[in-house]
């Protein structure tokens, strides 16, 4: 991370571990007064800390250990991501009934427990890491589509959670401090997010429509930043600096906005993650969307 993406290297997420080191377990360790359980249908509350719990919190506890030893001479900004409190409310059970998403007082509780968590887990990065200027915190929010539209599954799978309002994720995400909202999957609510005041949005370069160009350009407009995936994240053939900035040069032109603010608001990146590449390709494809950023910056005329 340091070596590849050394504007902004972040703590990586090793989620083939197994139990613990998933996307929901790994938050789920950072929850304050919410301790978890794995039970055959996924993640649900319990009573008190368990074995599962443990695993989560020792593999984020090597993981934090790793960062401290290679970045401890770090000087700069670091990113660090964490599930979000609408896809958690989505995937963890409470203790005897539906998932906690079906119970607005218990997302109430889980958004608290979260940012909370979030906090503490900021704090000790800075004490391990004291170069750090800046923490660029990114939730990560896949399930955010289908609970503004009412699909998630309820824990038997028969029927679906009703939809949540907007005002109410609007309201959820200001208990964090302006973080960046990846969402790889259909209908990325943009206007939702600007409502908000997020500071970015992480998005896969893919899913992206003409029919979202005015709501990326009102985004773009507030000063918020686009984290473009534009690199595969499972091994494949790399293409060249210019063919990976194409669709941010497409973009940019598009919107028409000056060319000298291209490199300041949107970011290059895998596409939702690089958890199912191999070592080698991991490493390629950052050194890909670092070098295809200098395209950005360079002439942002030219792709």
């Amino acid at each position: 991370m340091f070596g590849e993406v050394p504007g902004l290297p972040y703590l990586p997420e090793l989620p083939a571990r197994g139990v613990g080191a998933d996307m929901v377990g790994r938050t789920a360790a950072l929850l304050v007064d919410l301790p978890v359980e794995v039970q055959p249908s996924g993640w649900r509350l319990s009573d008190r800390p368990g074995r599962d719990h443990r695993r989560a919190v020792d593999h984020l506890r090597r993981d934090l250990d790793g960062l401290e030893e290679l970045g401890h001479d770090y000087a700069g900004p670091l990113k660090v991501q964490v599930c979000g409190p609408w896809t958690l409310a989505g995937s963890i059970e409470l203790k005897f009934g539906d998932k906690m998403l079906s119970d607005a007082g218990a997302v109430r509780d889980l958004t608290a427990s979260l940012a909370q968590g979030v906090a503490e887990h900021c704090a000790e990065i800075r004490r391990r890491l004291p170069g750090v200027s800046e923490i660029v915190l990114q939730l990560d929010e896949p399930g955010l589509p289908g609970v503004l539209a009412g699909t998630v599954p309820t824990a038997s799978g028969f029927g679906r959670l009703a939809a949540v309002e907007e005002w109410r994720v609007e309201d959820s995400l200001g208990s964090f401090e302006s973080p960046v909202i990846h969402c790889c999957a259909p209908g990325v609510p943009f206007a939702l997010l600007r409502r908000a005041g997020v500071r970015g949005v992480s998005v896969d370069a893919a899913m992206l429509r003409r029919r979202d160009d005015d709501r990326l350009g009102e985004l773009f407009e507030a000063g918020a930043t686009l984290f473009m995936g534009v690199v595969p994240g499972t091994d494949t053939r790399l293409a060249g600096p210019g063919v990976v900035a194409k669709p941010a040069l497409e973009l940019w032109r598009r919107l028409g906005f000056a060319p000298d603010r291209l490199a300041s608001q949107v970011v290059l990146t895998p596409a939702c993650g690089l958890a199912g590449a191999s070592p080698a390709y991991a490493r390629a494809a950052l050194a890909a969307c670092h070098k295809a950023a200098q395209v950005l910056r360079d002439d942002p005329r030219e792709g």
